[in-house]
């Protein structure tokens, strides 16, 4: 499995790429998922549904399965929320994992850069920053700088990424 993060300022357009690169892979063939980390709280479910009410009476898992969606809901402590490798895992089989997110972990990372948003480039201080999806190239940067529309190129460079190892990027 390939696992790369997309890393930016907020406005730079971390979602959209990522939307165009999970367009671009699953239209060769290449089975993907992704993992969207916050620090908001998250509920996928609606109180006094079955479900919620299962969560609610204290379980720990629930897995809701629809015609044509499934959804697994769990309850974290705050010392307990799943790492890495547990939501990994949680994805077996895909291809390609790319994580919107977790811009502080050692995974490799497509940094998506704006110059008019006037903010620094990321590079500089993260060396997992493999390449850049840009409207423009910062001066003096050593890495792949791809045009944000060439999503197809993209693709291709993150198709080129080593593998993920596990512990190896936690």
């Amino acid at each position: 499995m390939i696992v790369c993060g997309i890393a930016g300022w907020s406005g730079a357009g971390k979602t959209t790429l990522l939307e165009k690169l999970i367009i671009a892979l699953r239209a060769r063939g290449v089975r993907v998922a992704s993992i969207k980390h916050t620090h908001h709280e998250v509920d996928v479910d609606r109180p006094g549904k079955d479900s919620w009410r299962h969560r609610a009476a204290g379980a720990e898992r629930t897995l809701l399965v629809g015609k044509n969606q499934w959804a697994l809901m769990g309850e974290v402590r705050a010392d307990a929320a799943p790492g890495l490798e547990m939501q990994l895992h949680m994805l077996g089989g895909a291809e390609v994992v790319l994580i919107e997110g977790f811009k502080r972990s050692a995974l490799p990372k497509i940094e998506v850069f704006r110059a008019e948003l006037g903010k620094p480039p990321l590079w500089p201080q993260d060396e997992t920053i493999r390449a850049l999806a840009a409207d423009a190239a910062p001066p003096d940067c050593p890495l792949p700088v791809f045009a944000l529309e060439d999503v197809a190129a993209l693709a291709d460079f993150l198709l080129q990424l080593p593998h993920y190892e596990k512990h190896a990027h936690a």
